[in-house]
């Protein structure tokens, strides 16, 4: 699936623009405030596992790094600078969520946790889910040390350097990861945009140390 950078500078994925009660976007440097808070929902994030069920605006309603959501007109954002962003959408249900994955949440599985929290809620069959995964660091970038690398035996099983110093291809991880809780390969859109490479769209906390940081969000119209 195709994205592309509309006027106001946030990336969109083609193919859900195609959903008439879906609003969907990923932030970049030049999109900053995109998202009107009066009207949106986030989290203290803090890089765990907890899914919080959203029902009505407020900012940092609590900790947690996943957010799940049905009320119509209600945002539900997360705030990234190198982790990867992924927005979740049950077409028939009308349900959405917005998961923030950084390495630690990767290795929890927190987006396909998700899907199956989206379930126990809302009823929905992960077949009926679409996925998109916005820009993040990339593997060309995110080297890691053998403490890191090791954490994700599970998820490359094919990979026999994950003992040493080496790089981790998040997107993947999180792809796979779908795949396992039922969502259908072909219903996940991939950014493949590196945070860490395009200093002129993406902040980049590796790279920069900066607190900035870019805001992706989803609704039900």
């Amino acid at each position: 699936m195709a994205f592309r950078l509309d006027e106001s500078g946030v990336l969109r994925c083609v193919e859900w623009e195609r959903l008439e009660w879906l609003e969907h976007g990923f932030g970049t440097r030049r999109s900053e405030g995109w998202l009107p808070a009066e009207f949106s929902a986030d989290l203290k994030q803090v890089h765990g596992s907890v899914i919080v069920r959203a029902e009505a605006p407020g900012a940092r309603l609590c900790e947690g790094d996943a957010l799940v959501a049905r009320r119509a007109g209600l945002w539900i954002r997360i705030r990234t600078a190198d982790c990867l962003p992924v927005l979740l959408a049950d077409e028939r249900r009308r349900v959405v969520a917005a998961v923030h994955c950084g390495w630690r949440g990767t290795r929890l599985e927190l987006a396909a946790a998700t899907v199956r929290r989206m379930g126990v809620e809302f009823g929905t069959d992960p077949g009926d889910v679409q996925a998109a995964i916005g820009p993040g660091i990339g593997v060309c970038c995110f080297e890691v040390g053998p403490e890191v690398a090791v954490e994700f035996r599970g998820v490359f099983p094919e990979r026999d350097d994950l003992d040493r110093r080496t790089t981790v291809d998040l997107e993947e991880a999180v792809a796979r990861q779908l795949a396992g809780a039922g969502v259908d390969a072909g219903r996940v859109a991939r950014a493949s945009l590196c945070t860490h490479c395009d200093p002129e769209r993406f902040h980049s906390f590796r790279r920069d140390a900066t607190s900035s940081r870019m805001e992706s969000g989803i609704r039900v119209k």
